[in-house]
């Protein structure tokens, strides 16, 4: 990073730029290369297209423009898609509300609950409990820098070179200060599993996800899925309607 180092000369352009804000500089200084890549890959597709067209006896110059059309489409896409993935990390964006709109789009259909923005008055907050039919889930969120890279290393976490143990025992400790008072109101044994939902920042792990330390931090658009995955039944219909109406109320709602 600029600043960062002892063996890189100060440049006075960066003092006080945040990293939001240089990547953002950086991102769009980078455009017209980003063009440049596009146009290339665009007469790459037309090139194919004009040879499969006259392969294939079809018209070999409308071929030309499809493929053309759909290559430089799928480079932009891609582009963009990057871009917004550093959306929350930017503060264009609130990883809690598009966190809690996949959650309800993947999971209600299947019978869970999913509550927003809850905490235990004077202990922990947590952005969403979910219930259903395989169990209980707080899911957090956090943004990192898009070059963050997320791993496990035997059963430890590791965000770069920082250990996961501060984030893993506060989300681990909220999940059981949270499934002890469900448990003492509805007499129902629970047991809660923190996820930690990630924007931005590099997952290493098949499928966008990762388990250490007694946590799971995935992508958010991976979170449904993988609650969805532990397809065992452990709670009835009538007790999620118990456990989410005992969670309303003694749960307060953050402003």
């Amino acid at each position: 990073m600029p600043n960062g180092s002892i063996y890189v000369p100060r440049d006075e352009k960066f003092t006080g730029a945040s990293p939001q804000n240089l990547y953002e500089t950086f991102w769009f200084a980078g455009r017209k290369n980003r063009l440049r890549v596009r146009a290339a890959i665009a007469a790459a597709g037309f090139l194919f297209g004009n040879l499969l067209g006259s392969k294939l006896g079809l018209n070999a110059f409308v071929m030309g423009v499809a493929l053309g059309a759909a290559a430089g489409l799928t480079d932009l896409v891609v582009a963009w898609r990057l871009h917004e993935r550093t959306a929350v990390w930017r503060g264009k964006r609130r990883g809690e509300v598009r966190t809690g709109r996949l959650l309800r789009l993947g999971l209600r259909r299947h019978g869970y609950q999913v509550m927003d923005g809850r905490a235990v008055p004077g202990e922990a907050s947590i952005d969403h409990l979910v219930i259903g039919p395989a169990g209980v889930w707080i899911v957090d969120n956090e943004a990192w820098a898009p070059d963050v890279l997320i791993a496990r290393y035997g059963e430890r976490l590791f965000f770069d070179e920082k250990f996961g143990t501060s984030v893993a025992k506060g989300l681990i400790g909220a999940a059981g200060t949270m499934a002890g008072l469900l448990t003492k109101e509805t007499g129902i044994e629970v047991t809660i599993a923190p996820v930690l939902a990630v924007h931005s920042g590099r997952i290493k792990g098949r499928a966008g996800l990762v388990t250490g330390e007694g946590l799971t931090v995935a992508y958010p658009r991976k979170v449904a899925r993988w609650i969805r995955s532990h397809d065992e039944v452990r709670l009835t219909p009538d007790q999620i309607e118990l456990l989410s109406r005992t969670a309303a109320r003694i749960l307060r709602r953050m402003t």
